[in-house]
């Protein structure tokens, strides 16, 4: 009788079930850190955003202000003032691609303050931030350019 080396199918199916497994934890952990690194990114830039607002603030021309008037919660990309300078806007381009999502901003006390707002990629709120150096988690849009 002559003898076939090799594996049987069973072996095979064993292996190739072993592999499937361990690619679906790593897949799991995968997903969890990219989110994380979207989540990051999100606060980087944001962050961009407040430093970048304060240097708008001192040199805009006819006062300090963030922008000319008080305005509500709208979309970052159609909103005034600060929001329109283009490396602001960069910066917010930046967070709406990374959260997938489109950014909320506001004015308040006479263009004296600003909010900016997107969605949190895990869990529920907003990621805040504002003119007071504020930015964390919050649990609604601002309307009135604090996040506190």
């Amino acid at each position: 009788m002559k003898m076939n080396k090799g594996f049987t199918l069973i072996e095979l199916l064993v292996v190739v079930a072993i592999i499937g497994i361990l690619a679906s934890v790593v897949l799991a952990s995968l997903n969890s850190a990219r989110s994380k690194g979207a989540d990051a990114a999100v606060k980087a830039n944001m962050a961009n955003v407040r430093a970048q607002a304060e240097l708008y603030y001192d040199s805009v021309t006819g006062g300090n202000k963030y922008a000319a008037s008080d305005f509500g919660a709208t979309a970052c990309t159609t909103a005034t003032g600060m929001f329109a300078d283009p490396v602001i806007a960069a910066a917010i381009v930046q967070v709406n691609t990374q959260s997938g999502s489109t950014a909320s901003c506001s004015v308040g006390s006479s263009g004296q303050k600003w909010s900016m707002s997107v969605p949190a990629l895990k869990g529920t709120g907003t990621w805040c931030v504002d003119n007071s150096g504020w930015v964390k988690a919050y649990n609604t849009v601002p309307t009135v350019g604090v996040c506190s």
